[in-house]
């Protein structure tokens, strides 16, 4: 299995690598991204929370990777260059505030949030009062004179209190000025929203997250989020509809839901400019039969028992015409380890893939857990990957 290892970290160290990030700049370099996780060894700030980012550039298309700066405070957040700059946008902390800082350079410095005509867009309560913000590293999107971002607010702190936001600027406004950001309305899961065809009991606890603002053919704008339910191994996307300019955030349980492989897992979904298809590359239950025997037998699984319908050894990328139907087009990334199946279930993760278009081909960076990680949530690699004229597969 090929790729370029941007950061290894031993499991040791009892500290794990996530939310990687990536962009490519006007003069060729690639700049990457991450962060550090973990109860027991991961940095942290002074109020106890993670919120360290390590930045990174490859000067050779990703052969090799110098890291270049780290950045405090600095979370969940993604990378994106617009109007001759580098932006970085997420949390200053896990549950923090929204802050945004850019770089004239390359990546090497950056500005400092210090406050709110500098980069403190949306604040965020001290510690776990509420708001607390949460995001993925996800996509920035320029829609009819707007750029748009999805956070969510998890009150209180915990796994499906995530209240489905979207953040929206100006495209030429001063983005570290946070008189020019807006904030839609909250939406927090219904548990009465499980989907109908569901055993409402084996779903709940259902929850959403991590969501990527798209554009429809229609021109209609959508937040489609990340969605688990309990042991049901159905994989549906939620689509909330965005307007009013980012104002308003709706949901008809109704309709709302599609199908998606991938759903349970942090995915970012993409237009191609030359097809117009809707990509995305994702975690697909490639083993259901393996999941449901894990399931019935939690005990043998410690870290599954909290999670039992998890896979992550698979990659895939998938493909839809309308947005709405969607097909696995080729896997791209599956265990080598020779790990038993369910070994490799409960060890081995490619996940919380950020990508971008590139020409003819796409790249990619993975949150790896492989070879020596604790399971396969708490990753140990942030790796680097490209897929050559990915078209041909389309």
């Amino acid at each position: 299995m090929k790729w370029s290892q941007i950061k290894y970290h031993p499991e040791r160290a009892k500290s794990y690598l996530g939310s990687p990030s990536i962009v490519r700049l006007p003069d060729g370099a690639l700049l990457a991204s991450h962060d550090y996780f973990g109860l027991a060894g991961c940095p942290k700030n002074h109020e106890g929370e993670e919120s360290l980012t390590s930045i990174y550039r490859s000067e050779d298309d990703g052969a090799t990777w110098v890291n270049i700066t780290h950045i405090m405070n600095c979370y969940w957040s993604s990378l994106f260059y617009h109007d001759g700059a580098v932006y970085i946008l997420g949390t200053s902390q896990q549950y923090g505030s929204i802050v945004i800082r850019r770089s004239s350079d390359g990546g090497f410095t950056w500005t400092h949030p210090k406050d709110e005509s500098s980069g403190f867009l949306f604040r965020g309560g001290v510690y776990h009062d509420p708001p607390n913000y949460h995001c993925g590293p996800m996509p920035v999107v320029a829609h009819e004179g707007r750029l748009y971002r999805a956070f969510e607010d998890c009150d209180p702190p915990g796994w499906g209190n995530f209240q489905a936001g979207v953040i929206s600027a100006p495209v030429d406004a001063d983005l570290l000025d946070a008189a020019n950001w807006t904030m839609s309305n909250k939406l927090l899961f219904d548990q009465d929203w499980i989907p109908r065809d569901w055993d409402a009991e084996r779903a709940k606890p259902a929850g959403w997250r991590e969501g990527n603002v798209v554009v429809a053919p229609d021109g209609a704008l959508w937040n489609i989020l990340t969605f688990e339910g309990g042991s049901v191994l159905d994989e549906k996307a939620p689509r909330l509809r965005i307007t009013d300019d980012g104002k308003s955030l709706g949901f008809d349980p109704d309709t709302g839901y599609i199908d998606f492989p991938g759903a349970k897992a942090k995915f970012v979904i993409r237009r191609d400019p030359v097809t117009g298809l809707y990509l995305s590359l994702v975690n697909n239950l490639a083993n259901k039969d393996i999941l449901e025997q894990l399931a019935s037998d939690l005990t043998s699984q410690r870290y599954r028992a909290r999670h039992p319908m998890r896979q992550r050894n698979v990659m895939s990328l998938t493909a839809s015409d309308d947005l709405w139907n969607w097909r696995i087009v080729k896997e791209l990334m599956r265990d080598d380890t020779g790990l038993q199946p369910e070994d490799s279930i409960a060890l081995t993760g490619f996940q919380y893939v950020d990508w971008q278009f590139d020409g003819d081909d796409l790249i990619y960076v993975v949150r790896t857990a492989y070879r020596g990680a604790r399971n396969f949530h708490d990753s140990n690699q942030i790796i680097f990957r490209k897929l050559v004229s990915f078209r041909d597969y389309l």
